[in-house]
C-alpha cells in the first residue's frame, strides 16, 4: 500500500509548477465627498471628509502652512503659503524647481493652467509621472499681487507610483475639487 502512495505522488507532480507573480493589495477607494476649510487663515477650500487637517510640524514659524493627511492612504498634500512683497518671481521660480528636482526619476511631467479671474485665481498644476518621483502631483495659486500658495502631494511610502496610480489618481480629483473651490479671504 505504501508503495502504491509513493508512486502516485511521484507521478502527480509531472507538471511544472509556475509561480505566480506578486500582486498588490485592493484599495477600496472611498466616495468623494467634501467639507469647507475656513478659518483665520487667507483662503479657504472644501477638502474630502476623509482628510484630516493639521499645522506643518516642521515649520512652526509660519502660520499658514498646512498639511491635508490622507491617513488610509498614508498621504499628506503639503500647502504652503506665503505673502506675496514684490516677490512673487521668486516663489514662481521655487515652485519650477520644486518639481523640476523629479526631472531624473520622471518619465513625463504635465502641466494644466488653473485661471479664474473672478476669483483671482491664477497658477499651474504639474502631473509627475514616473516610477520613482517622489511627489506626483504639485501646483502654485496666486492672485499674482498678495498671496502665494504651493502645495505638493507625498506619501509616505517608498515611492512606486505603479502601484500607488489608483490612489495617485483618486486623490488628483480631490486636489482639483480643492483647487476648483479655492478663494482668498480679503485682508483686513
Amino acid at each position: 500500500m505504501l508503495l502504491i502512495l509513493a508512486v502516485v505522488v511521484l507521478y502527480a507532480c509531472d507538471e511544472q509548477y509556475t509561480p505566480k507573480p506578486p500582486g498588490y493589495f485592493r484599495i477600496d477607494l472611498p466616495e468623494h465627498e467634501y467639507t469647507l476649510f475656513d478659518s483665520t487663515f487667507p483662503y479657504t477650500f472644501e477638502y474630502p471628509v476623509y482628510a484630516v487637517l493639521s499645522p506643518d510640524p516642521y515649520a512652526p514659524e509660519e502660520p499658514y502652512w498646512i498639511n491635508v493627511e490622507f491617513p488610509a492612504f498614508k498621504g499628506r498634500l503639503h500647502l504652503s503659503y506665503k505673502k506675496v512683497n514684490g516677490n512673487l518671481v521668486e516663489y514662481l521660480e521655487d515652485s519650477r524647481q520644486f518639481v523640476m528636482k523629479h526631472i531624473p526619476k520622471a518619465s513625463a511631467i504635465n502641466d494644466s493652467l488653473l485661471l479664474d479671474r473672478n476669483k483671482k485665481i491664477y497658477g499651474l498644476i504639474y502631473y509627475i509621472e514616473g516610477m520613482g518621483a517622489a511627489s506626483p502631483c504639485q501646483f502654485f495659486l496666486t492672485d499674482s499681487a498678495d498671496h502665494f500658495v504651493r502645495g505638493a502631494l507625498y506619501f509616505d511610502v517608498v515611492p512606486n507610483n505603479d502601484s500607488l496610480a489608483p490612489v495617485i489618481g483618486f486623490l488628483e480629483e480631490d486636489i482639483r475639487h480643492m483647487l476648483s473651490t479655492f478663494e482668498w479671504k480679503l485682508a483686513d
